[in-house]
């Protein structure tokens, strides 16, 4: 028997107010998967109001609080024995919601991956300005060990000759070699995220060279309109691959939990994959761009043009992975 039931429903009114806000968050989310940890105190909290509904069964004169905690107890019930089978992948869903949730959720991942880049680039940038003959070493690329006024001088000559017939060869090659590039640095996420901090600083050491290389030579226009276009796309998704692997590598590591690895990164798979599948969404669209627009400069396409286009392209990339609000979690 309850002596002070006032004492009693102010003890326990936490916990069921815990457990309606589990059950919103679970009818809301049917596919949301749960981590060990988040089950068991979900089941710990309707075993509490089971427990509370037994106890004021008898005071016929509290009939609110008991119709209240049996619907709790009730919808408590059908959600850990439900049997609903799991939904059907929507595509476009996953595009439009799935996606830019799981971005919004694991935001703090994307901001990791964006600092180890951007002290790369600083990095780059002052290496080249204290040593101009480092910018061999610096740059793996041949086409980019040439003074930049002789590069732009050579494509203005070219405008695209002989490209034309191979265009289609090209787009798939870099779609493939991006999307290989950019998973790659997401599996070094096993590495406890580790190396894929290395690869983005190292490519971060070769934007901001080559980003330092262009605007001091006075082709900082040429350099805008050729990277714009493309890799206002293509470094996102390459950020984005390095959100996953600190994601992962946090899971591996597992601070201030008590759950097993195996269970830490099951729980985070379905944002890896989402993660995955959004790079090589991102990748193929860079890939196109890059192939038959970014390799086209004046006079067939304009500066303006292809700086606009890239500069727009960035803007609704981040309105559409900011625009939806991160789920709540368990």
């Amino acid at each position: 028997m309850i002596v002070d039931l006032q004492r009693f429903v102010t003890a326990e009114r936490p916990h069921w107010t815990r457990l309606e806000e589990r059950l919103l968050f679970l009818e809301r989310n049917p596919d949301r998967t749960l981590s060990i940890g988040e089950i068991e105190e979900f089941y710990m909290l309707y075993e509490r109001a089971g427990a509370a509904l037994v106890k004021i069964q008898p005071l016929q004169a509290e009939g609110d609080l008991r119709r209240y905690l049996e619907s709790l107890v009730g919808r408590a019930y059908a959600e850990i024995h439900e049997t609903r089978q799991t939904a059907r992948f929507r595509f476009r869903h996953w595009v439009w919601h799935t996606i830019p949730e799981t971005f919004r959720r694991r935001i703090l991942y994307f901001k990791l991956s964006l600092i180890a880049t951007l002290v790369g680039a600083a990095f780059g940038a002052g290496a080249l300005a204290l040593s101009y003959e480092s910018k061999d070493v610096l740059m793996p690329f041949s086409h980019l060990h040439q003074k930049p006024g002789q590069r732009v001088a050579t494509e203005m000559e070219e405008r695209g000759k002989g490209i034309s017939a191979a265009r289609g060869r090209f787009s798939a090659h870099l779609m493939t070699h991006n999307i290989r590039v950019t998973l790659f640095v997401l599996a070094l996420g096993v590495t406890f995220g580790l190396l894929s901090i290395v690869v983005l600083f190292y490519n971060g050491t070769i934007l901001g060279a080559v980003c330092y290389d262009y605007i001091t030579d006075g082709q900082g226009v040429f350099l805008a309109g050729w990277l714009l276009p493309h890799g206002s796309v293509e470094i996102p998704a390459i950020l984005i691959g390095g959100q996953g692997a600190l994601l992962l590598g946090h899971a591996l590591i597992g601070w201030n939990t008590r759950e097993s690895r195996a269970d830490r990164v099951r729980s985070i798979l379905p944002d890896l994959t989402t993660l995955a599948g959004a790079i090589g969404l991102l990748l193929v669209w860079a890939g196109i761009i890059e192939s038959f627009f970014s390799q086209y400069h004046e006079p067939v396409i304009p500066y303006a043009v292809k700086i606009g286009f890239g500069s727009a392209q960035l803007v609704l990339l981040f309105v559409y992975l900011l625009r939806v609000k991160p789920r709540e979690r368990m």
